[in-house]
């Protein structure tokens, strides 16, 4: 997710946290501290109000934490490749690879709520039995809400609506029924869409009732509905691009640059003959080294241009995602989203032969979608300007 940084590892998963998580912790540990804690235990000082709110937020946000960590574990205990984990105004997301079995993706999904309704119950139940020891004090009210909160996240997430928790068992359970992967998930993410509308018109009804809380009802709802609707896009996309491999969709031969010239020579030379925002670089034998876009030449400073390789201002070929002709194309584009890249660079025998941009994807769409089921097999192989077939002989959790 852009905006996070990392802060560390939790379960040996790196952690992040998005620039919008104070924003979180201020708005929860106000509220708790000069709304909740007031109406529950009157008679206290404004320090300890604000101390204990801030101990509040800081608690849900680890609690948040185990939440996401606890789809993690179980995920990397089912053979499931996990990146991160990553804390935002939101919840959490935890980007993964995708479960390869109902079982696997019901375990996974169902993990993090289970762990969030789990935690509920023992802060509330701590909470209650504080209150019934030692009377309804600061430590008794911030249990309670402590597991007050879990709960509602716990509950919240089984809503089944795609991309919450919900939606993901419930895409497992049609998927064990059916046999049909593709259909559930287009069930549980047309729920998500459902599901996001039906909050935002309940939040917007709280709103005007005069509830703030609203609002976050509202905002929450049009996450899970344009998240379910990116979803279902997404599943569309990977409908009509199934049995295609990365050569039926790359373009060839591939426009490319001198990795050794200097940024000015290569605009010079190079970008002002081109049309092209992105290109590949290959070095003195012919080896692709890596992509340079023209954002990234136009950061460096003018006076630098005419001494800085342009290779060294490139994204390394190590950090692009790369395919080979024969590979899956969905799975390549997984891989490819995973990594938080649009192109696929096609190298097979250490040379580049093709590559796959938005446009190669959109064009292989459109003239998917003019031919019948039945002669969609026929267009494998004759999409690329070059049937490289001869030269030849994969790639989160909202909570």
């Amino acid at each position: 997710m852009d905006g996070s940084i990392g802060i560390g590892r939790v379960f040996g998963i790196p952690l992040k946290v998005h620039w919008s998580v104070p924003l979180l912790l201020v708005v929860l540990g106000y509220g708790l501290g000069r709304q909740v804690l007031p109406a529950w235990v009157p008679g206290r000082t404004g320090a300890a109000y604000a101390a204990a709110g801030l101990v509040g937020a800081l608690v849900l946000l680890g609690s948040l934490v185990l939440h996401e960590g606890a789809h993690a574990v179980v995920a990397r205990r089912s053979g499931v490749k996990v990146e991160d984990m990553t804390l935002w105004a939101l919840g959490g997301v935890t980007r993964m690879g995708q479960p390869q079995t109902p079982g696997t993706m019901l375990a996974v999904s169902g993990s993090g709520p289970l762990t969030s309704l789990v935690l509920g119950g023992a802060f509330l139940g701590a909470g209650l039995g504080l209150r019934a020891g030692l009377g309804w004090g600061m430590a008794a009210a911030l249990l309670a809400w402590l597991g007050s909160a879990n709960l509602l996240l716990g509950v919240f997430n089984l809503l089944p609506a795609a991309p919450l928790d919900g939606g993901r068992v419930l895409q497992a359970l049609l998927w064990r029924r059916s046999g049909d992967r593709a259909r559930a998930e287009q069930v549980a993410d047309q729920s998500g869409q459902v599901v996001g509308y039906v909050l935002i018109g309940l939040g917007v009804l709280s709103v005007l009732g005069g509830s703030s809380g609203g609002f976050w009802i509202a905002l929450i709802g049009f996450f899970v509905a344009v998240s379910a609707g990116a979803e279902r896009r997404r599943a569309a996309l990977g409908g009509a691009l199934h049995g295609l491999r990365v050569s039926d969709a790359m373009s060839t031969p591939v426009e490319t640059g001198p990795d050794w010239l200097t940024a000015a020579r290569f605009v010079d030379e190079v970008v002002a003959r081109g049309h092209h925002s992105a290109l590949p670089l290959v070095d003195v034998d012919g080896r692709p080294t890596g992509l340079v876009t023209l954002r990234r030449i136009a950061a460096l400073p003018p006076a630098q241009r005419a001494t800085t390789r342009v290779r060294d201002v490139a994204l390394p070929l190590a950090r692009c995602t790369t395919a080979a002709p024969g590979e899956p194309l969905t799975e390549a584009l997984e891989r490819a989203a995973e990594h938080g890249g649009s192109r696929l660079l096609v190298v097979d025998g250490g040379r580049l032969v093709g590559i796959v941009t938005g446009h190669d994807m959109a064009r292989i769409v459109q003239r998917r979608a003019l031919v019948g089921p039945a002669d969609r097999a026929g267009l494998s192989g004759r999409d690329s300007r070059v049937d490289p077939g001869d030269q030849a002989g994969r790639a989160g959790q909202a909570a």
